[in-house]
Protein backbone atom coordinates (compact mmCIF):
# COMPACT_ATOMS: atom_id res chain seq x y z
CA UNK A 1 0.00 0.00 0.00
CA UNK A 2 2.43 2.51 -1.30
CA UNK A 3 1.25 6.02 0.14
CA UNK A 4 2.77 9.55 0.17
CA UNK A 5 2.63 11.28 3.96
CA UNK A 6 5.61 13.36 3.69
CA UNK A 7 7.54 15.51 1.21
CA UNK A 8 10.67 17.48 1.48
CA UNK A 9 11.03 18.36 -2.33
CA UNK A 10 13.87 21.10 -3.16
CA UNK A 11 12.00 22.76 -6.67
CA UNK A 12 14.15 25.54 -8.30
CA UNK A 13 13.91 28.86 -6.99
CA UNK A 14 11.64 27.64 -3.93
CA UNK A 15 11.39 30.16 -0.99
CA UNK A 16 10.00 28.14 1.61
CA UNK A 17 7.75 25.17 2.66
CA UNK A 18 4.93 24.90 4.13
CA UNK A 19 3.24 21.94 5.84
CA UNK A 20 -0.23 21.84 7.11
CA UNK A 21 -2.00 18.83 8.24
CA UNK A 22 -2.66 17.75 4.80
CA UNK A 23 -0.97 19.10 2.02
CA UNK A 24 2.36 20.44 1.52
CA UNK A 25 2.79 23.96 0.31
CA UNK A 26 6.19 25.14 -1.55
CA UNK A 27 6.43 28.83 -2.47
CA UNK A 28 8.22 29.26 -5.91
CA UNK A 29 10.19 32.67 -6.28
CA UNK A 30 7.12 34.63 -4.38
CA UNK A 31 5.40 33.91 -7.19
CA UNK A 32 3.32 30.80 -7.55
CA UNK A 33 2.42 27.84 -4.87
CA UNK A 34 3.03 24.35 -5.35
CA UNK A 35 0.50 22.76 -3.56
CA UNK A 36 0.95 18.90 -2.88
CA UNK A 37 -1.79 17.04 -1.37
CA UNK A 38 -0.63 14.01 0.59
CA UNK A 39 -2.39 10.79 1.81
CA UNK A 40 -2.29 11.89 5.19
CA UNK A 41 -5.58 11.62 7.27
CA UNK A 42 -6.26 14.27 9.92
CA UNK A 43 -9.62 13.89 12.35
CA UNK A 44 -9.99 16.07 15.68
CA UNK A 45 -6.80 17.92 14.47
CA UNK A 46 -5.17 15.20 14.77
CA UNK A 47 -2.47 13.64 11.69
CA UNK A 48 -3.31 9.62 11.99
CA UNK A 49 -0.47 7.70 11.64
CA UNK A 50 -0.56 5.93 8.06
CA UNK A 51 -1.91 7.12 4.89
CA UNK A 52 -4.62 6.28 3.18
CA UNK A 53 -4.06 4.92 -0.57
CA UNK A 54 -5.10 7.57 -3.20
CA UNK A 55 -6.30 10.07 -0.62
CA UNK A 56 -4.12 13.05 -2.08
CA UNK A 57 -5.07 12.07 -5.59
CA UNK A 58 -8.85 11.83 -4.56
CA UNK A 59 -8.56 15.54 -2.50
CA UNK A 60 -6.69 16.99 -5.19
CA UNK A 61 -8.82 15.87 -8.15
CA UNK A 62 -12.44 17.16 -6.97
CA UNK A 63 -11.15 20.18 -5.57
CA UNK A 64 -9.54 21.21 -9.04
CA UNK A 65 -12.59 20.17 -10.74
CA UNK A 66 -14.81 22.05 -8.33
CA UNK A 67 -12.81 25.01 -8.85
CA UNK A 68 -13.21 24.58 -12.46
CA UNK A 69 -16.87 24.54 -12.02
CA UNK A 70 -16.90 27.52 -9.72
CA UNK A 71 -14.58 30.09 -11.61
CA UNK A 72 -17.32 31.85 -13.13
CA UNK A 73 -18.74 33.02 -9.79
CA UNK A 74 -15.78 33.28 -7.54
CA UNK A 75 -12.35 33.79 -8.76
CA UNK A 76 -9.50 31.13 -7.30
CA UNK A 77 -6.26 30.86 -7.06
CA UNK A 78 -5.32 27.83 -9.11
CA UNK A 79 -3.51 27.58 -12.76
CA UNK A 80 -2.48 24.10 -13.50
CA UNK A 81 -3.00 20.68 -12.10
CA UNK A 82 0.68 19.37 -13.00
CA UNK A 83 0.13 16.06 -11.15
CA UNK A 84 -3.21 14.16 -9.89
CA UNK A 85 -1.48 14.94 -6.43
CA UNK A 86 -0.95 18.49 -7.29
CA UNK A 87 -2.35 21.72 -7.58
CA UNK A 88 -0.43 24.93 -8.76
CA UNK A 89 -1.30 29.02 -8.27
CA UNK A 90 -1.02 32.10 -7.75
CA UNK A 91 0.47 33.02 -4.22
CA UNK A 92 -1.65 34.30 -1.66
CA UNK A 93 -1.65 35.68 1.88
CA UNK A 94 -4.71 33.49 3.56
CA UNK A 95 -6.94 35.27 5.51
CA UNK A 96 -6.76 33.45 9.35
CA UNK A 97 -9.86 32.47 9.44
CA UNK A 98 -12.04 29.41 7.72
CA UNK A 99 -15.40 30.44 6.26
CA UNK A 100 -17.77 27.22 7.60
CA UNK A 101 -20.82 27.32 6.40
CA UNK A 102 -24.23 24.93 7.52
CA UNK A 103 -27.27 24.36 5.72
CA UNK A 104 -28.17 21.80 8.28
CA UNK A 105 -27.23 20.98 11.88
CA UNK A 106 -24.96 18.30 12.16
CA UNK A 107 -21.41 17.55 13.52
CA UNK A 108 -19.80 20.03 15.72
CA UNK A 109 -22.74 22.21 15.39
CA UNK A 110 -25.18 19.16 16.42
CA UNK A 111 -22.85 18.14 19.19
CA UNK A 112 -22.63 21.57 20.42
CA UNK A 113 -26.77 21.64 20.29
CA UNK A 114 -27.13 19.04 21.93
CA UNK A 115 -25.38 20.13 25.39
CA UNK A 116 -27.82 22.97 25.40
CA UNK A 117 -25.87 25.55 23.17
CA UNK A 118 -28.20 27.55 20.87
CA UNK A 119 -25.90 30.10 19.82
CA UNK A 120 -22.59 29.46 17.56
CA UNK A 121 -20.35 31.36 16.86
CA UNK A 122 -22.67 34.78 17.24
CA UNK A 123 -25.55 32.93 15.28
CA UNK A 124 -28.62 31.25 16.93
CA UNK A 125 -29.93 28.45 16.21
CA UNK A 126 -33.86 28.01 16.37
CA UNK A 127 -35.18 25.47 19.55
CA UNK A 128 -36.85 22.36 18.44
CA UNK A 129 -34.52 21.43 16.23
CA UNK A 130 -33.26 17.34 15.74
CA UNK A 131 -29.77 16.33 14.58
CA UNK A 132 -29.70 16.73 10.43
CA UNK A 133 -32.37 18.68 10.19
CA UNK A 134 -32.19 21.19 7.57
CA UNK A 135 -31.51 25.43 8.94
CA UNK A 136 -34.03 27.21 7.67
CA UNK A 137 -31.48 29.41 6.14
CA UNK A 138 -27.66 28.29 5.95
CA UNK A 139 -25.39 29.70 8.99
CA UNK A 140 -22.40 31.10 8.63
CA UNK A 141 -20.12 29.67 11.71
CA UNK A 142 -16.29 30.82 11.04
CA UNK A 143 -13.32 29.15 12.71
CA UNK A 144 -9.80 30.60 13.66
CA UNK A 145 -7.10 28.52 11.74
CA UNK A 146 -5.38 26.49 13.35
CA UNK A 147 -1.09 25.70 13.32
CA UNK A 148 -0.49 22.47 12.95
CA UNK A 149 -1.59 20.18 16.11
CA UNK A 150 -3.71 22.88 17.66
CA UNK A 151 -7.72 23.12 17.50
CA UNK A 152 -9.79 25.73 15.02
CA UNK A 153 -11.38 27.38 17.20
CA UNK A 154 -15.19 29.01 17.11
CA UNK A 155 -15.24 33.01 16.69
CA UNK A 156 -17.84 34.97 15.91
CA UNK A 157 -18.43 37.91 13.06
CA UNK A 158 -17.90 40.34 15.35
CA UNK A 159 -14.58 38.93 17.20
CA UNK A 160 -12.80 38.93 13.49
CA UNK A 161 -13.70 42.47 13.01
CA UNK A 162 -12.67 43.46 17.13
CA UNK A 163 -9.46 41.88 17.31
CA UNK A 164 -9.08 43.05 13.32
CA UNK A 165 -8.68 39.40 12.05
CA UNK A 166 -9.96 40.40 8.74
CA UNK A 167 -11.28 43.77 7.79
CA UNK A 168 -15.24 44.95 7.34
CA UNK A 169 -14.80 45.22 3.63
CA UNK A 170 -12.91 42.33 3.02
CA UNK A 171 -15.06 39.95 5.50
CA UNK A 172 -18.36 41.55 3.44
CA UNK A 173 -16.63 39.47 0.69
CA UNK A 174 -15.84 36.57 2.11
CA UNK A 175 -19.51 36.04 3.34
CA UNK A 176 -20.67 37.04 0.14
CA UNK A 177 -18.07 34.54 -1.79
CA UNK A 178 -18.95 31.86 0.84
CA UNK A 179 -22.75 32.02 0.40
CA UNK A 180 -22.29 32.04 -3.84
CA UNK A 181 -20.19 29.14 -3.24
CA UNK A 182 -22.60 27.26 -0.74
CA UNK A 183 -25.18 27.54 -3.91
CA UNK A 184 -23.45 26.53 -6.17
CA UNK A 185 -22.21 23.54 -4.33
CA UNK A 186 -25.41 22.09 -3.27
CA UNK A 187 -27.09 22.70 -7.51
CA UNK A 188 -24.03 20.68 -7.80
CA UNK A 189 -24.57 17.63 -4.99
CA UNK A 190 -28.27 17.59 -6.21
CA UNK A 191 -27.25 16.91 -9.73
CA UNK A 192 -25.67 13.75 -8.14
CA UNK A 193 -28.40 12.78 -5.90
CA UNK A 194 -26.26 14.29 -2.69
CA UNK A 195 -27.08 17.28 -0.61
CA UNK A 196 -24.52 19.16 0.30
CA UNK A 197 -24.46 19.71 4.78
CA UNK A 198 -21.82 21.81 5.52
CA UNK A 199 -18.67 22.73 4.51
CA UNK A 200 -15.70 25.04 4.58
CA UNK A 201 -13.73 27.64 2.30
CA UNK A 202 -10.39 29.41 2.88
CA UNK A 203 -9.64 32.78 1.10
CA UNK A 204 -6.10 34.23 0.31
CA UNK A 205 -5.17 37.68 -1.41
CA UNK A 206 -2.93 37.99 -4.36
CA UNK A 207 -0.14 40.04 -4.56
CA UNK A 208 -2.64 42.83 -6.47
CA UNK A 209 -5.15 42.67 -3.48
CA UNK A 210 -7.24 40.46 -5.32
CA UNK A 211 -9.69 38.01 -3.05
CA UNK A 212 -9.69 34.80 -4.30
CA UNK A 213 -10.39 30.97 -3.04
CA UNK A 214 -7.75 29.15 -1.74
CA UNK A 215 -7.23 25.69 -0.82
CA UNK A 216 -9.81 22.53 -1.26
CA UNK A 217 -13.48 22.99 -1.80
CA UNK A 218 -16.10 20.31 -1.22
CA UNK A 219 -14.29 17.56 -1.12
CA UNK A 220 -14.70 15.01 1.59
CA UNK A 221 -12.28 16.11 4.08
CA UNK A 222 -13.89 19.85 4.03
CA UNK A 223 -17.40 19.10 3.19
CA UNK A 224 -20.32 16.83 4.72
CA UNK A 225 -23.00 15.18 2.14
CA UNK A 226 -25.94 13.65 2.81
CA UNK A 227 -27.50 10.86 0.09
CA UNK A 228 -30.59 12.95 -0.58
CA UNK A 229 -32.67 9.23 -1.60
CA UNK A 230 -34.07 8.62 1.83
CA UNK A 231 -33.00 12.01 3.72
CA UNK A 232 -36.59 12.83 4.80
CA UNK A 233 -37.59 9.11 5.84
CA UNK A 234 -34.38 8.72 7.82
CA UNK A 235 -35.60 11.95 9.78
CA UNK A 236 -38.59 10.85 10.38
CA UNK A 237 -37.00 7.78 12.15
CA UNK A 238 -34.88 9.52 13.62
CA UNK A 239 -32.20 7.41 11.59
CA UNK A 240 -28.51 8.70 11.10
CA UNK A 241 -28.17 9.63 7.61
CA UNK A 242 -26.02 8.30 4.93
CA UNK A 243 -22.94 10.46 4.83
CA UNK A 244 -20.53 11.07 2.42
CA UNK A 245 -17.64 12.84 4.15
CA UNK A 246 -14.99 11.73 6.86
CA UNK A 247 -17.01 11.63 9.53
CA UNK A 248 -17.11 8.05 9.14
CA UNK A 249 -13.51 7.89 10.65
CA UNK A 250 -14.64 10.20 13.24
CA UNK A 251 -16.96 8.39 14.06
CA UNK A 252 -14.72 5.20 13.98
CA UNK A 253 -12.35 7.33 16.49
CA UNK A 254 -14.86 8.11 18.90
CA UNK A 255 -16.15 4.08 19.08
CA UNK A 256 -12.56 3.68 20.13
CA UNK A 257 -12.57 6.24 22.73
CA UNK A 258 -10.63 8.58 20.84
CA UNK A 259 -11.33 12.04 20.25
CA UNK A 260 -7.83 13.89 20.41
CA UNK A 261 -8.40 14.88 23.73
CA UNK A 262 -5.62 15.11 26.47
CA UNK A 263 -4.36 11.06 27.39
CA UNK A 264 -5.83 9.53 24.40
CA UNK A 265 -4.22 8.20 22.13
CA UNK A 266 -4.73 7.07 18.69
CA UNK A 267 -6.52 3.00 18.04
CA UNK A 268 -4.84 0.89 16.01
CA UNK A 269 -5.35 1.22 12.00
CA UNK A 270 -5.05 -2.20 10.76
CA UNK A 271 -4.35 -2.72 7.16
CA UNK A 272 -7.64 -3.78 6.37
CA UNK A 273 -9.14 -0.81 7.76
CA UNK A 274 -7.14 1.39 5.77
CA UNK A 275 -7.76 -0.44 2.75
CA UNK A 276 -11.42 0.43 3.81
CA UNK A 277 -11.11 3.82 4.25
CA UNK A 278 -9.55 3.94 0.99
CA UNK A 279 -11.82 2.57 -0.96
CA UNK A 280 -14.56 4.87 0.76
CA UNK A 281 -12.97 7.74 -0.37
CA UNK A 282 -12.63 6.11 -3.71
CA UNK A 283 -16.59 6.23 -3.42
CA UNK A 284 -16.93 9.44 -2.19
CA UNK A 285 -15.10 10.54 -5.18
CA UNK A 286 -17.37 8.71 -7.40
CA UNK A 287 -20.49 9.76 -6.26
CA UNK A 288 -18.74 13.30 -5.61
CA UNK A 289 -17.92 14.03 -9.06
CA UNK A 290 -20.16 11.51 -11.25
CA UNK A 291 -17.04 10.37 -12.80
CA UNK A 292 -14.59 6.86 -12.16
CA UNK A 293 -11.34 6.52 -10.37
CA UNK A 294 -8.69 6.49 -12.14
CA UNK A 295 -5.58 5.50 -10.18
CA UNK A 296 -2.39 7.08 -10.66
CA UNK A 297 0.60 5.02 -10.72
CA UNK A 298 1.66 4.57 -6.90
CA UNK A 299 4.72 2.28 -7.17
CA UNK A 300 7.21 5.12 -6.76
CA UNK A 301 4.56 8.51 -5.92
CA UNK A 302 7.40 11.06 -4.82
CA UNK A 303 9.30 10.31 -8.38
CA UNK A 304 6.54 10.89 -10.03
CA UNK A 305 5.37 13.99 -8.37
CA UNK A 306 8.91 15.14 -8.61
CA UNK A 307 8.88 14.99 -12.28
CA UNK A 308 5.46 15.98 -13.14
CA UNK A 309 6.57 19.39 -11.05
CA UNK A 310 10.14 20.13 -12.53
CA UNK A 311 8.59 19.45 -15.87
CA UNK A 312 6.00 22.46 -15.38
CA UNK A 313 8.36 25.03 -13.61
CA UNK A 314 10.73 24.55 -16.70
Amino acid sequence: MNTITDTNFNFPGQKSLYKGKVRAVYNINDNELVMVATDRLSAFDVVMPKGIPYKGQILNQIATKMMDATKDIVPNWLTATPDPNVAVGHLCEPFKVEMVIRGYMSGHAAREYKIGKRILCGVAMPDGMKENDKFPNPIITPATKAEMGDHDEDISREDILKRGIVSEEDYVVLEDYTRKLFQRGTEIAASRGLILVDTKYEFGKTKDGKIVLIDEIHTPDSSRYFYADGYQKRQEKGEAQKQLSKEFVRQWLIANDFQGLEGQTVPFMSDEYIQSVSDRYIELYENITGETFVKADVSNIEERIEANVLSYLK
